[in-house]
């Protein structure tokens, strides 16, 4: 068999036909806070909480967390790399994000990314690369419930 000539194999690659490494690009997963949530989450559904503080989203979650957390909507995606683009949609304080395996085992066999520094109208990238199993994701400045995301 003939080998391809150079500008042959650019353009197949271009076109996505050439190697997986095109394939291999992370999958962008946007996801807005706002006070108390991420409306993602919650089904678009802003619930208007106004925290001045994370104290006041304990308050809130702890009356309205359960509740929202079972109508909450599950990520399901599939293994590989992942961007996960979080918003501070004008909460007036630093926020931040923490995507880990739920429960203490799995905290211990799966990947996990987390950080802070997302001020008020800022966007930050989490990049991972997810196996399967079960993960919850959150804000621990910014006390939102703790959502489901499963890989499989």
């Amino acid at each position: 068999m003939k080998p391809l000539s150079l500008s042959v194999a650019a353009a197949l690659f271009v076109l996505g036909l050439g190697t997986a490494q095109a394939a291999a690009e992370p999958t962008v997963i946007n996801l807005s806070q706002v006070g108390c949530q991420f409306l993602e989450s919650e089904h678009d559904v802003n619930r208007g909480y106004t925290p001045k503080t994370a104290d006041d989203c304990r308050k809130i979650n702890a009356d309205t967390g359960d509740k929202r957390l079972n109508e909450a909507k599950v990520l399901t995606l599939k293994p590989g790399r992942y961007i996960f683009r979080v918003s501070n949609q004008n909460v007036p304080y630093e926020l931040g994000f923490w995507l880990r395996g739920d429960g203490l085992a799995a905290r211990a066999l799966l990947p996990s990314v987390s950080g802070g520094g997302l001020v008020t109208g800022t966007t930050q990238d989490y990049e991972i690369e997810l196996k399967a199993g079960e993960y919850v994701y959150s804000c621990p400045l910014n006390p939102t419930p703790d959502y489901k995301l499963v890989v499989r």
